[in-house]
């Protein structure tokens, strides 16, 4: 059971909270924080995606894709943040584990803590039975309105290449047919 999914063109539910970010200068993981508020007054894009667990076994094939197409959202000026209802201590744990031992290893954006559940609750994303997130994504402009949204069950994975794709049609700003790709034809 969900509540009320935020509606496309509105302002998108304002967050913030700890993150886990793997900082490869330093080579360290680090806890940090994150804000919604922030990201927009830095005029940027956002794409905040929720799952349900951290060391599950359909999460990580996910948060993998999504690492994988980390250039794809910076070229954006897009902020790409990963959520679940876990805890930041949860977050490094899963991220200091090697792929080969159940872990994610180092990723190229940050993991979004939402212990109290309030985040997943405000996107309209909560299952409340079990506590965690449905496979939510959302797409926010860089002035905080909401302009796509698809969820998904826990045991559906999402195509990140129709994310990105998604996204580079939203900020063409033009009519985009099916299948549209930057350099095609728009109408």
């Amino acid at each position: 059971m969900t509540n009320q999914i935020p509606r496309i063109g509105k302002s998108a539910p304002l967050f913030e909270g700890d993150i886990v970010k793997f900082d490869f200068r330093k080579k360290e993981i680090l806890y940090d924080h994150i804000s919604l508020i922030k990201i927009i007054e830095k005029k940027k894009w956002t794409v905040l995606f929720f799952y349900p667990r951290d060391f599950s076994s359909l999460c990580p094939t996910e948060i993998h894709s999504f690492n994988r197409r980390i250039k794809d959202f910076e070229r954006a000026d897009c902020v790409l943040i990963g959520c679940s209802t876990d805890s930041k201590y949860t977050h490094k744990a899963w991220m200091e584990r090697p792929r080969t031992k159940g872990g994610i290893d180092k990723l190229s954006y940050p993991l979004l803590a939402d212990p109290s559940l309030k985040i997943a609750s405000s996107y309209g994303v909560l299952d409340k039975e079990p506590g965690q997130a449905l496979r939510g994504t959302f797409i926010i402009d860089d002035q905080g309105y909401l302009r796509s949204l698809a969820v998904n069950p826990s045991y559906i994975g999402r195509s990140v290449d129709e994310t990105v794709r998604t996204l580079q049609a939203l900020q063409s700003g033009k009519l985009c047919p099916a299948g549209w790709r930057p350099g095609r034809k728009t109408l």
